[in-house]
């Protein structure tokens, strides 16, 4: 059964991961995913660095050991802001090779002091690519609350729907801590004719440097009932990492009960936050 398929049959539960630094973080990374396969996700993505084809080893590798080792299906980013369509042919080559048939197709973040690629200026023009280069299913992003560079939810609808016509088969949404503005995006995709599934992706906070960066990033905006909870547990980290599990966890109950077609943990590859949140929905899911 693919990703797709687990669409249409069910409520998808997935996390995202991202390689780490260095052998001991690797070792670590693996007692993680040891611990992510006990909770059965219907898939694992595994992120890639903005620098692109440079970093794409570790990044497979990892996303070929869930697929082979763990058993679990597993989605490959592949940002294309500073790839050239021969390095993508690579990338894809070696996917091919690897029986790797999920990727995220991402515009990316831009690398400072990297060119910027001339044949991927958007996400829709790597998702062309990739449907003409081979039998993948392909995964986006999407924003709730619209991109930062977009000049208005208008102009953002219309480059999601350019996405789908591309060839997307589902889509994953950025970080939002309201979940109002997922439904009024999901009503607005709907509206202009996005029949694809739609993940919500949802970030636990761990930290106040986690929540400045996070702004900083994406722009999300922060309701009343989240700053209370930063103003009142913000100096105390361990509270501030249960707060923000216990608030995640109330995000997604009202998710799956407004019948969200699937959940994308953030996990930051934090075993204790998976493990936390599993534990309080895995009846619901």
């Amino acid at each position: 059964m693919t990703i797709i398929d687990k669409y249409q049959q069910k409520q998808v539960f997935s996390f995202e991961m991202f390689p780490p630094k260095g052998k001991h973080n690797m070792e670590k990374l693996h007692e993680t995913i040891d611990l992510f396969s006990t909770l059965k996700p219907d898939f694992i993505s595994v992120t890639m660095g903005a620098g692109g084809v440079g970093n794409s080893k570790g990044t497979v590798d990892i996303t070929d050991d869930i697929q082979q080792r763990y058993q679990i299906d597993s989605v490959v980013h592949l940002p294309s802001i500073h790839l050239s369509k021969p390095e993508v042919s690579d990338i894809l080559a070696d996917l091919k090779r690897r029986n790797i048939s999920n990727i995220l197709a991402l515009r990316g973040d831009e690398h400072p002091g990297t060119s910027r690629s001339q044949d991927f200026n958007y996400a829709s023009d790597l998702i062309e690519f990739i449907k003409e280069s081979g039998d993948f299913n392909i995964l986006a992003a999407c924003y709730p609350e619209g991109h930062t560079q977009s000049a208005s939810i208008v102009e953002d609808v219309k480059h999601l729907k350019r996405k789908a016509d591309a060839g997307v088969d589902a889509f994953v949404t950025q970080l939002f801590l309201d979940n109002e503005y997922f439904y009024r995006f999901r009503e607005r995709a709907n509206i202009v004719g996005i029949d694809q599934p739609i993940s919500a992706g949802i970030m636990p906070v761990t930290s106040k440097k986690q929540i400045e960066r996070m702004i900083q990033l994406t722009g999300a905006n922060l309701p009343k009932k989240f700053v209370s909870i930063i103003d009142r547990f913000g100096d105390n980290p361990k509270a501030l990492l249960d707060a923000g599990i216990a608030y995640a966890v109330d995000q997604i109950i009202d998710l799956l009960a407004q019948d969200v077609n699937g959940i994308h943990l953030y996990t930051m590859n934090n075993s204790y936050i998976a493990k936390n949140i599993y534990r309080a929905i895995k009846n619901i899911v």
